[in-house]
């Protein structure tokens, strides 16, 4: 741009001298030093683009031609790249997340199977058998004074006319409880088999 400027005003000044020199007993002009301030005058001024200069440029052999998308393409992919790696970090944290709730659930599943077998266990088949011989009222006393986990598990396992027989001897605050033990226990059983 200097370039231009300064030719133009060598031109502007030379121009007056020059033709000052013609008429007026100056120095004569000098065709060699005017082609030479035409030819850096030409040479500094701006250059139209053509079409072949767009040509050039889309072909990929002038970088600084091919405009403002292809200078800033590698910038625009490594800011997508990146974006991208944070939505595939953020998937990922919500995946672990999720996968972590899931195994809490696993464990807290676990944990109630186990707590029904215990229970289920408490209760063994001989000592069912015998509470399933004897008497209402008798059977009532001894299941009141027992432990109340213990006590539902017989229960569970009596039939039900036994059973129901068995809680019509009973307090009512402790069948009550005992009948509560032994739904809990029953749906267990139904979530174990779903």
């Amino acid at each position: 741009m200097t370039r231009i400027l300064l030719a133009a005003l060598l031109l502007a000044l030379a121009g007056p001298a020059l033709a000052a020199g013609d008429g007026h007993g100056g120095p004569a002009p000098d065709p060699a030093k005017d082609a030479a301030m035409r030819a850096i005058a030409a040479r500094d001024a701006p250059k139209e683009p053509t079409a072949q200069d767009f040509a050039a440029g889309a072909a990929g052999k002038d970088p600084s031609k091919t405009g403002y998308c292809a200078t800033i393409a590698d910038a625009a992919a490594d800011a997508r790249f990146a974006w991208q790696k944070e939505q595939l970090a953020a998937l990922e944290k919500q995946v672990e997340e999720r996968i972590r709730r899931l195994e809490e659930k696993r464990a807290e599943y676990e944990a109630v199977v186990q707590r029904r077998k215990e229970f289920l266990a408490k209760a063994d088949e001989s000592v069912v058998a015998v509470y399933a011989k004897m008497r209402a009222d008798a059977a009532a006393l001894q299941l009141t004074n027992m432990p109340e986990d213990n006590a539902a598990a017989i229960l569970v396992k009596l039939n039900a006319r036994t059973a129901s027989a068995v809680l019509a001897e009973m307090e009512a605050s402790r069948a009550a409880s005992l009948a509560r033990k032994m739904a809990e226990a029953g749906r267990r059983k139904d979530n174990a088999k779903s």
